[in-house]
């Protein structure tokens, strides 16, 4: 997933996908079009703001991942923060207030569980920076997708990448037409060896649990007070 989210990033801030398009159309008009225009709209991610939703296993392999080979910078939001030593491992600046880190972020990636509601709702996407990039690898009903497209027309978002939808299968034919949106048909997390990890872990948690009483990897376990009884 932190591969695919990577890709997202480099496709909302160059263009790749335009350019791959207009490659592939054949059409001399459309290729030379993209290769005369594209530096008017496009940026290299170095420098830039990374702002994540979520800074959990997920986020924090693409947060080292931007910030090592891109030199991205680290702004995240999240329902606690992490421990300074972790956060120096990626030089992370924590963000109590979501607000506080959306008006800053040069791009932002959400990568938190859905809880019911859209976190990035259209008082949200308001808060962010003109012109900033939104990525959402996690669940589509996260983002008011209504509240994006507008965002997008209006220029205050640049671009989106999006490997999930607010209602897939079903994608939206408006964000589909643009082409400043990067798309993918939920597959961030799907290889043949993410599928070996994911059954090797399911695994591991189960005998570790029976032989320890605890799970290797277990899940939001912060919610439950530890003396409770399962």
């Amino acid at each position: 997933m932190a591969d695919a989210a990577i890709w997202l990033i480099l496709s909302t801030f160059r263009a790749f996908s335009n350019s791959g398009m207009a490659a592939r159309s054949l059409e001399p008009a459309q290729f030379t079009g993209v290769n005369v225009n594209v530096a008017r709209f496009t940026r290299n991610p170095n420098g830039h703001s990374l702002g994540i939703i979520g800074l959990g296993k997920i986020g924090f392999r693409i947060a080292q991942k931007a910030h090592q080979s891109f030199g991205m910078k680290i702004l995240y939001n999240d329902i606690r923060q992490l421990p300074a030593d972790i956060e120096k491992e990626v030089d992370a600046k924590f963000y109590k207030e979501l607000d506080d880190m959306l008006a800053v972020a040069d791009c932002v990636l959400v990568a938190t569980p859905f809880g019911g509601e859209a976190v990035v709702n259209a008082e949200k996407i308001g808060k962010m920076k003109q012109g900033s990039r939104l990525i959402n690898i996690a669940r589509g009903k996260l983002i008011d997708e209504d509240a994006m497209i507008a965002a997008l027309e209006s220029g205050q978002l640049k671009a989106v990448g999006l490997d999930v939808h607010f209602n897939e299968p079903k994608v939206s034919p408006k964000l589909a037409s643009m082409p400043n949106v990067e798309m993918l048909a939920h597959t961030a997390g799907t290889s043949e060896d993410s599928h070996i990890g994911f059954e090797r872990l399911g695994m591991e948690n189960c005998l570790n649990f029976f032989e320890t009483g605890k799970a290797v990897t277990p899940v939001n376990l912060h919610f439950f007070d530890e003396k409770a009884k399962l």
